[in-house]
């Protein structure tokens, strides 16, 4: 029996591809707009320090961190963009609830023709894994080889393969959104600590303290700070959200699966 799958997700070649590419971006970013000429008063003193001007300037003076901070945030909205795609399609078309809801009547009603026929208009992997169950409920129906309690376990078989085939992909890539909410937050404290150490070496420097350096010190640490718990913050927004969702589909797929098996068990032969 072929079983039908859902495509979608970033193969793994193409998700550390697009994770360097999204580095690449924040770097861009970083130089070309943060680093403009027009986000700073004047020229750079002596100390090659700057003046900023706006909120651009400012987190530029963040260091050499924001633009990996940068790179993590597009990180997270590139494959929260790409999860929501491929579990909105693993959804199907229409609510789940109401497709299950369908799916019982027509089972009970003996319409397998019409429940696959459901399958099709709903699609996604919900529709496969239903869709697999009917069929194998069709075939053993017929099979006058197998006792009852062998043709339960064989649709039981047949759900849990189709299962199989669907979660590893509405979970793909989630580890890379649950990743960056973790060092987004660790990449953005060693900022604030690169910060904190410059501004206060800047305090302990020899006669009048460098107010430029000072300054730089603190932007930096707080530039990072407020990145780094951005995208930590987008990033467990996003996985719990994805993670309710797959939670959403599976149980839907569960209780499709069961109600095939128990309209079997009462009715089949």
């Amino acid at each position: 029996m072929s079983t039908k799958k859902t495509s979608g997700g970033f193969p793994l070649i193409v998700s550390a591809l697009a994770i360097v590419i999204c580095l690449g971006i924040g770097v861009f970013i970083f130089k070309a707009i943060l680093g403009a000429d027009s986000n700073f008063q004047g020229e750079a003193s002596a100390s090659g320090h700057k003046t900023p001007i706006n909120i651009l300037g400012t987190m530029y003076m963040g260091g050499f961190i924001v633009p990996i901070l940068i790179g993590f945030l597009l990180t997270v909205i590139t494959f929260a963009l790409e999860r929501f795609i491929t579990i909105m399609k693993a959804g199907g078309k229409g609510a789940t609830d109401k497709f299950v809801a369908k799916i019982k009547s027509l089972i009970s009603n003996h319409d397998f023709a019409g429940a696959i026929a459901e399958c099709d208009r709903q699609q996604g992997s919900l529709a496969n894994v239903v869709r697999e169950g009917i069929k194998k409920y069709e075939f053993v129906q017929n099979d006058s080889h197998m006792d009852k309690e062998a043709k339960v376990h064989a649709i039981q078989k047949s759900l849990e393969e189709a299962t199989a085939l669907e979660l590893p992909m509405l979970s793909k890539n989630m580890v890379v959104i649950s990743t960056m909410a973790s060092i987004g937050t660790l990449a953005g404290l060693i900022g604030t600590v690169v910060g904190m150490i410059r501004a206060f070496a800047a305090l302990s420097a020899a006669g009048a303290p460098d107010t430029g350096a000072l300054a730089t010190g603190i932007s930096e640490a707080l530039v990072n700070t407020l990145v780094g718990i951005l995208t930590s913050a987008l990033a467990i927004i996003f996985y719990n959200y994805f993670s309710n969702r797959i939670d959403q589909i599976t149980y839907a797929m569960d209780e499709a699966g069961f109600s095939i098996i128990q309209e079997f068990q009462v009715s089949g032969k």
